[in-house]
Order: structure tokens, then sequence, then C-alpha cells
């Protein structure tokens, strides 16, 4: 069974926060040499996330970072003990409210990176905030907390938080904003910013127990690092227009293949003719199609993207007339399905073309075809590069012989 990515990047939010949960009690047992980690652990973190985002250039998780770090700044400023209550309340609720806002915020909009006007804009709005926060409970203002405070449904559901309804409503509202987008992307950092509410709700509503904010800042922190080590590693090893893992990943897998394995190469039929009449568009939906038939492949194959309209399915241990079967109901599979596409009015002028390809009434139905090469390595002195070349040559074969086959 293969893992589902998705899980995955599901299960590193969870994990993260559940050690947290797990480690809190053990927070104030640490020798006094480590003692300084109890309050500025969250630094540490989150100057490595800003690090690692610089690098790989993730605004949004940078920014989301520096949002957890005026959360901990907020807190050594006026939510330790001896604190002013007037100053205690305000503070939390500017915290409550713009933190999971702002996460929301970053987590819908599209990454623009960071040294540029994009940048200089979201820095100065999260500069905006930590400024307005600081001013509100130095200069007394408690309107701001009154609002923030008033009690938006009679209930005693919440009553045992410190967090005031409007800021449970905030964390609600941003983590449902979260989801939604990590549903329509699909991108790891978009699940990690998810997990950054949850972490930062947390700590919220851990705010009175000893060292409960910080460790939760710090694991909302490492959530955001983490998921941008994913997403980075996603957009390396995975191909973005079909979501199947790219030629960097079969090249890794080719080197730590087994003796014994067979090799298919795949070859929309016709494709060149199909971009030409539709339009890239069209032509880019044709290639998300195959993939999602491709990757429903049996037999313990993988599938990887190999460049253009070309495809490599994997079957370590398996000889090439064991992969056969499962080849020919991918072939099948493909050829029944009728993709609807635009029926475009072709124009003759080039530049015309290009302008009207794909932008047509819906036109009847359109099937499209692969063929298939696959070869087999059942001796160690039989490289993989080969294995490829004779699988490359079985799917000329096929091609020779008609489209629409399996050859070996």
């Amino acid at each position: 069974m293969k893992p589902n990515p998705d899980l995955l990047h599901l299960l590193m939010p969870v994990a993260i926060l559940i050690a947290a949960q797990v480690l809190l009690p053990h927070v104030a047992a640490l020798p006094a040499s480590l003692a300084g980690l109890r309050e500025h652990g969250p630094y540490f973190v989150i100057a490595i996330g800003v690090a690692i985002s610089i690098a790989f250039q993730r605004g949004r998780a940078l920014f989301a970072l520096l949002t957890l770090a005026a959360a901990q700044m907020a807190r050594q400023l006026y939510l330790q003990t001896g604190s002013p209550p007037s100053a205690a309340y305000t503070a939390f609720a500017a915290v409550c409210l713009f933190v999971p806002l702002n996460l929301a915020v970053l987590s819908a909009l599209q990454e623009r990176g960071i040294f540029n006007r994009h940048g200089v804009q979201r820095a100065a709005l999260v500069l905006v905030q930590l400024v307005f926060c600081l001013w509100l409970p130095r200069w007394g203002r408690t309107g701001f907390a009154s609002a923030v405070y008033v009690t938006v449904m009679e209930t005693r559901l919440f009553a045992s938080s410190p967090i005031p309804q409007l800021g449970l409503l905030a964390i609600a509202l941003a983590l449902a904003v979260s989801l939604v987008v990590w549903l329509h992307r699909r991108a790891p950092l978009d699940l990690g910013f998810a997990g950054a509410i949850l972490a930062f709700a947390l700590a919220a509503n851990s705010v009175t127990i000893p060292n409960g904010f910080e460790m939760f800042i710090a694991a909302g922190a490492l959530i955001v690092t983490a998921a941008v080590m994913q997403d980075t590693f996603r957009m390396a090893f995975r191909d973005e227009l079909t979501g199947l893992p790219s030629r960097r990943a079969l090249n890794e897998r080719l080197a730590r293949l087994p003796r014994r394995c067979a090799v298919a190469m795949i070859d929309v039929d016709r494709f060149k003719g199909l971009n030409d009449r539709f339009g890239h568009d069209v032509g880019d939906q044709v290639l998300k199609l195959v993939a999602t038939r491709l990757a429903r492949v049996g037999g313990g194959g993988t599938v990887y993207r190999y460049g253009g309209e070309e495809f490599t399915v994997l079957f370590p241990g398996k000889s090439a007339d064991e992969a056969l079967p499962h080849l020919e109901v991918l072939r099948r599979d493909i050829a029944d399905y009728r993709l609807s596409l635009r029926d475009p009015e072709r124009v003759e002028e080039p530049a015309a073309g290009r302008k009207r390809r794909g932008a047509g009434p819906a036109g009847r139905p359109v099937s499209v075809t692969i063929s298939i090469g696959v070869a087999d390595r059942q001796e160690r002195t039989t490289s993989t590069d080969e294995v490829i070349q004779a699988a490359d040559q079985a799917l000329y074969r096929a091609k020779n012989r008609g489209r629409n086959q399996v050859s070996q």
C-alpha cells in the first residue's frame, strides 16, 4: 500500500504538538545551566526557522515566524507575574486577535518571496500591528481590551479558557481558512499554517501555566519550519503540474533499485498535434488526466513524470512479464476514458491562433491513448541506464506498430 503524502504531512504538526504537551511538565526540571531555554527557547527555534525561510525565499513562512515572535515578545513584556492587570489584559486581547488573523491572511496569500515590494508591504503590516500592540498597554488604552472581551454568547463551554470569545472566534476562523487553503492547494506549508494556528491556540490557553505559552509558541515555530522543509522537498521531487514524483526523484530511485526490476516508458500518443490544435491549457489537462490514471497502477509500481508527455513506471522485484498485465490495464483505462475538450475555432494566422486556442465552445469528447514500452533487469551486470534504453526502444516499437499498445 502506497503512503498517502497528505497523511504524512498531517502527522508532522500533530506529532510536534503531542511532543510539546508531553515535554511541558519536564521543562521546569531543566538544570540551572539550561534555565534560559524556558524563556528564550522560542526565539532560538524561530531564528532557525527565519534562516531557513530566507534561504528558500519563503516570505509567508518568514512573516508567520515573526508574528509568533511578536506574540512571545508580548508575553515577556506584559504577561509575566507582576505586570499591571490592565496592560496584561490589553496585550493578551491584542495577541489573541491579531496573531491568528495574521496567520490566516498569510495562509491565503500567494508566495511572493521576501526581498521585493511584496515582502516590504507584508513586513510593514506586521510592524504596524506590533507597534499598535506595544502602544495600547503602555498608554493605558483599555477600551480595546473591553471590546475584545465582550461576551458574544452566553455559554459555559469556554468558561475555563482565558482566551476572550472574540479571540476564540478569530482562532476558529483562521483555522478554517488555513484548512480550506490547504485542501485547495495541498501544499505542506499551508497545512503548517493550520498547525501554527492550533499551536498558538494552545499557547494562549496555557498562558497561566508555567512555561506553557513558550512551549507551544516554540512548537508553532517548529511546525512552520518543518513545513518549509517539506514544501521545499515537494517542489524538488514532485512535478508541479501532475503531482507525480519528478525526474529527480526517479534518478534517486533508480540508484537504489533491486537487482530484479521492470521499467516501463510511457508516451501520450499524438500529444504534439493535440497541443497545437487545442492549446497548452488543454494539453496540461490531458497530462493531468493521464497522470491521475497512471498513478493507479497496480503490481507495486510507482509512476514518475519523465518529462514532457513521457512517464516512467518502476516495478521493483518484478519481471517485464509480471508487469505487463498491470500496464495493459493502464492502457485500456486511458483509452476508454473520454475527455471533453473545448473545440476552438482555428485561425490561420499564428498570432491570432495563439490567442484563440482553447477559447471555443464545448466540443465533442476526445479519446487519448498511450504507448508503452517495458523492459527488465534480472542480472547484476545490467545497469539501470541499459534497462531505460531497452524500455525506450520497446516504446518506439509500440509507436511504429500503430500506437495504443504495450511492447517488450
